[in-house]
């Protein structure tokens, strides 16, 4: 290999069909019992020696599970855990913590910590191995169902409703948000505070509320439903289903915005108007005041040469019937 070319990403030689175990200890005996163990059980192993190199292998690597030391000197397994689980793209990751420490307090932290499960040490190949066999059945039936939700096109994750962090997410999820609010990392506060509102509306008995935001003219509608109870992890209350649904309704407008020699705000005013929103929620909708949507209205009632919504939602719907039937 000539001096100047980088050596191969190792991350890259990952087999595209194996099952990949993070290891995350900072004692070499420990890592090579492990390796040993889980490498003749058909694993590929990835060691990290250190919390912040294990967050760095785990977003890069995105492993099936990650076994971890709970004390570690710098950034400890609890801590990295908790950033594991801060995080959508490795939220959803099964953490098993190895620890010495079976006082009743660290057992409750590294649950609370995001844990799935834990095993003492000193370490015992086969009870690892049993372990981890469970999880990733676990994790793989739920992945299937992520990827069965993405393919009938249902954008699907699951916040927590106290700070809206995300537990998992679809594929199709993440790049949804990423398109309409120019992060896939971090839940947009809008919708942070209406699962909260939403949640409290249900537990009173309410029926259900969706929430639709719009970019332009896409919009995308959140509708929040209860996680089934079969699916719910201990510790995991106040855990919520999200059901996404984009809309374009680019066609529409445009229609309208030509028949009626509108323009394209114009348009998009009148097309909520015939929705049955309100003046204050088309500002909402659209980032504006309701103010500037009184005055766009005014122009529509004038080139409409109607007086009141209802007549301008009428005359709407009826062309767009004509083209329809056209």
């Amino acid at each position: 290999m000539p001096p100047d070319t980088p050596a191969p990403d190792p991350i890259d030689a990952l087999p595209p069909n194996a099952d990949v175990v993070l290891v995350v200890d900072d004692v070499p005996d420990n890592i090579a019992l492990l390796n040993d163990a889980l490498d003749e059980a058909g694993y590929t192993v990835i060691v990290a020696t250190h919390g912040d190199a294990a967050l760095q292998l785990a977003a890069r690597a995105l492993p099936d599970i990650v076994l971890l030391d709970a004390v570690m000197p710098g950034l400890d397994g609890f801590d990295v855990a908790r950033r594991l689980k801060a995080d959508p793209r490795t939220a959803s990751i099964p953490i098993v913590f190895m620890t010495g420490l079976t006082e009743t307090e660290h057992v409750v932290a590294a649950f609370a910590a995001g844990g799935s499960d834990y095993v003492t040490k000193p370490i015992r190949p086969k009870e690892v191995l049993a372990r981890i066999a469970a999880h990733l059945r676990s994790a793989r039936t739920q992945r299937q169902a992520r990827n069965a939700l993405d393919a009938f096109g249902h954008a699907t994750m699951v916040v927590r409703e106290r700070d809206g962090r995300r537990i998992w997410q679809t594929t199709l999820a993440r790049t949804l948000l990423a398109e309409f609010f120019g992060s896939e990392d971090t839940t947009p506060p809008e919708l942070t505070a209406w699962v909260a509102r939403e949640a409290l509306r249900r537990r009173a008995g309410a029926d259900p509320h969706t929430l639709t935001l719009a970019r332009g003219r896409r919009r995308i509608t959140f509708a929040l439903h209860e996680m089934p109870e079969e699916s719910l992890e201990e510790g995991s209350d106040g855990e919520w289903l999200v059901v996404m649904r984009e809309t374009d309704d680019d066609a529409v407008v445009e229609a309208v915005m030509l028949a009626f020699k509108l323009t394209a705000r114009e348009a998009e005013v009148l097309y909520w108007v015939v929705k049955g929103k309100t003046n204050r929620d088309i500002g909402d909708i659209l980032g504006t005041s309701p103010r500037t949507v009184t005055k766009h209205l005014e122009h529509v009632f004038e080139k409409l040469g109607v007086e009141t919504r209802t007549a301008a939602a009428a005359m709407v719907m009826q062309r767009v019937r004509e083209l329809g039937r056209g």
